[in-house]
């Protein structure tokens, strides 16, 4: 297959976090190699990642591509330093440059959200509901509790001077908290989207309430009556919801995780080290080391890795299961991270994979339905 050029460039540009989340695949899972990162990017590797995506837009001729500020915590780098990589991207690439931000927003203050809204950054915040189902799992290391300063962040955030800089909301499912009740909590602070994030597990190590040769079906439970919510009031995009129904209309996912489109993500970490998704820290040590720097190499060399190509690879690379099922479409196989095994690498199902089918089934139905009822 020819390789699709990278569109989505994360930058980690600050290795440590603030908060000790305890399901973070950077720091709690497989690859613990966060522990001899440089804490923050240094001039000279951001001088030759801006360098490197530069000449990746010229080689593909691209008219716009993304990049997304990622951590760790980014806002530990400063937002001086964030400013002047953004001011450089927007100097030197030829395209036009979205920049994105995912924070856990302890750190978002007035002063550092004039900063970034002045330099057009976008940002995202990331949030598991109301106090008791944040504090959770997000919290600091000597165990107190977040939520309380994401709200005070939020809320800054919420005003019209700053609005338009929020992107939107992350929360993970946790099956401990009643769907409603998160989703609620959410929409508290009037989100432009919320994404829905499954904890990140494989067959070697399911998610918590997933075992792996299980049929049932815990996290489409949980997420269905959003669904049903989201469809009758459109309060908000949930991106996860949205994607699915575009695609039971006719249309193609665009984001990771769903739909056969070619993966463009790819990671620059630190140190410089170019690398495949970063949700990989989440199955063995390296597996998504590509052995590659922007110092000496190009993001056209990633391209060619095999890795990528698997990334790439639409339904040829799939498992056998995943090319015959019926919502292959709109599934995707999952996350790439969620289809790994230990004997037989990432040609596997997802361990979402009845999970993935029930949720898609059921809005499939639901849209056919009402596709059906319009017509007559």
């Amino acid at each position: 297959m020819k390789a699709v050029p990278f569109r989505q460039f994360v930058l980690k540009v600050h290795s440590r976090c603030n908060l000790s989340c305890d399901y973070c695949y950077v720091y709690e899972m497989a690859d613990q190699a966060w522990r001899n990162q440089p804490r923050r990017m240094s001039e000279t590797t951001v001088n030759h990642a801006v360098e490197r995506i530069a000449a990746h837009a010229v080689t593909h001729r691209l008219p716009s591509l993304a990049v997304i500020l990622h951590g760790g915590e980014p806002l530990m780098a400063g937002t001086g330093f964030l400013a002047d990589l953004v001011r450089r991207l927007r100097a030197t690439v030829p395209a036009q440059v979205e920049v994105s931000m995912q924070t856990n927003g302890v750190l978002l203050t007035e002063e550092r959200l004039k900063t970034l809204t002045d330099i057009g950054v976008k940002i995202g915040v990331s949030l598991d509901g109301d106090a008791r189902a944040t504090d959770r799992h997000r919290r600091f290391a000597d165990g107190r509790g977040s939520h309380r300063h994401v709200d005070r962040a939020l809320r800054l955030l919420g005003q019209d001077r700053f609005r338009n800089a929020f992107s939107g909301l992350l929360c993970t499912v946790d099956l401990e908290h009643p769907p409603l009740t998160t989703y609620k909590a959410l929409l508290a602070y009037e989100p432009p989207a919320v994404d829905f994030l499954l904890p990140h597990g494989t067959w070697v190590h399911p998610p918590p309430g997933r075992e792996a040769d299980s049929v049932g079906t815990p996290y489409a439970d949980w997420l269905l009556p959003i669904f049903d919510r989201w469809y009758d009031q459109q309060e908000t995009w949930v991106r996860l919801f949205g994607e699915v129904t575009q695609s039971v209309l006719g249309g193609t996912p665009a984001v990771e995780g769903l739909g056969l489109r070619p993966s463009t993500v790819v990671v620059v970490d630190t140190d410089g080290s170019i690398k495949q998704l970063d949700s990989l820290s989440a199955t063995y040590p390296g597996a998504a080391d590509l052995g590659l720097n922007v110092s000496a190499d190009s993001f056209d060399t990633a391209l060619s890795h095999p890795l990528t190509g698997l990334r790439q690879g639409g339904i040829k690379s799939l498992a056998a299961p995943c090319r015959s099922c019926a919502v292959v479409r709109t599934c995707g196989g999952g996350l790439f991270t969620h289809r790994y095994h230990g004997s037989t690498g990432f040609i596997n199902p997802s361990v979402y994979c009845p999970d993935l089918l029930r949720l898609i089934s059921v809005v499939r139905d639901r849209v056919s339905a009402d596709l059906a009822r319009a017509a007559q």
